[in-house]
């Protein structure tokens, strides 16, 4: 699926979103691995699970061809910097929900662009009448979680020593979800 561009200018950075191309496959190979290596809040260590700018062109093709799938991006001067997906399934048990991820470069934190790839998400699914949208978040990731709860989502539950990192230490993870009803609640308050 794919959404308008956005432009946003906050706290003297001005940027866009909007939806992934082919053409950004290199860039998007390059920036998860380098995303991945500057935070303990995703799911890889650097290079793990790599994926080739070929691999993200099939993502970003599947991604523009499905109706319950959206691949974005965040662009400073050119450059992409995040990224958020969601993906949806055809099995119809689970076709009302999508999964969403994000991931934004540790430089342009603090810019709101990692709310705005999640409130541009949300205003698709809404749009789109997916009802249910889920995430997993490292529980010690307070303002990852103060922002999906400001956004409607809910703690669904707990997996418990469901990671574990380079120094050995188990961390918990956080199964968060918000439906169409709790996002269009957030936008009232």
């Amino acid at each position: 699926m794919m959404i308008d561009q956005q432009e946003y200018y906050i706290r003297g950075l001005s940027y866009s979103i909007r939806s992934a191309e082919e053409k950004d496959a290199e860039a998007l190979s390059s920036l998860r691995v380098q995303i991945d290596g500057e935070t303990e809040n995703m799911d890889r260590e650097e290079g793990e699970a790599y994926i080739d700018a070929a691999g993200f062109r099939r993502i970003i093709h599947l991604d523009t061809e499905k109706s319950r799938n959206l691949f974005l991006v965040a662009v400073v001067a050119g450059e992409i910097v995040g990224y958020s997906r969601c993906e949806g399934t055809e099995l119809k048990r689970f076709c009302h929900k999508v999964e969403f991820g994000v991931c934004v470069a540790r430089e342009f934190w603090g810019h709101g662009i990692g709310k705005n790839l999640l409130e541009k998400s949300i205003e698709w699914a809404d749009q789109t009448g997916v009802e249910k949208m889920t995430l997993n978040v490292l529980a010690s990731n307070e303002k990852a979680i103060e922002l999906y709860q400001k956004s409607g989502f809910e703690i669904e539950g707990i997996l418990k020593k469901d990671r574990r990192h380079t120094d050995g230490q188990y961390h918990d993870t956080i199964v968060m979800a918000g439906s169409e009803t709790n996002s269009i609640k957030s936008e009232e308050q």
